[in-house]
């Protein structure tokens, strides 16, 4: 794979409007290359080069969830493991949310009120292929668990969650263990 993206796909992957990534592009500011009077953007200089400084603060993590007390947990927790964090309840949010900023995880509920969690996952691993995802579910034996399943590889934690569950899953998603919460 030569690992090159279009103008457009630029634009998405970096979460801004195609006439920006042109912008950019003319000015010499993406790594940028001209091939049959079309602009390929290269990815890997993209992420070395262009995103190095994203990676530098915070990990970054979108929690998608319905159950409001079970996004207060979320909230707590991450902000006391150092976290920065978008919390949001619908599919309609959290489309939103991959749009307009990279994260460094995935934290998204089956059963969402406004469509299926599977848009979310898809639109995740199309912006971020190595995005890791847990699905958290009362729902382990769903029709839509299996899709998700059949996409790729996917942490999977059922409900009702404890803080142990999470600690444990972030520790094995390679980020540093969170301080002791008391439960």
């Amino acid at each position: 794979m030569h690992n090159l993206m279009t103008v457009k796909e630029t634009a998405i992957y970096l979460r801004i409007p195609v006439p920006t990534a042109y912008y950019l592009v003319q000015r010499g500011k993406l790594p940028a290359i001209q091939i049959g009077g079309r602009w390929r953007i290269k990815k890997d200089a993209l992420d070395k080069d262009v995103l190095k400084g994203d990676r530098s603060g915070q990990p970054t993590v979108l929690v998608v969830d319905d159950d409001e007390s079970l996004r207060n947990l979320f909230k707590v927790f991450l902000k006391k493991i150092g976290f920065s964090r978008v919390v949001v309840g619908t599919v309609k949010e959290a489309m939103a949310a991959l749009y307009k900023q990279r994260f460094d995880l995935l934290f998204l509920d089956l059963k969402l009120p406004d469509g299926p969690a599977d848009d979310v996952y898809e639109l995740a691993k199309e912006i971020d292929p190595n995005l890791p995802i847990v699905v958290i579910t009362g729902y382990p034996d769903s029709a839509m668990l299996d899709r998700i399943l059949e996409k790729g590889p996917v942490t999977v934690l059922q409900k009702p969650l404890k803080v142990d569950q999470l600690n444990q899953t972030v520790r094995i998603l390679g980020h540093k263990e969170a301080p002791k919460l008391a439960a």
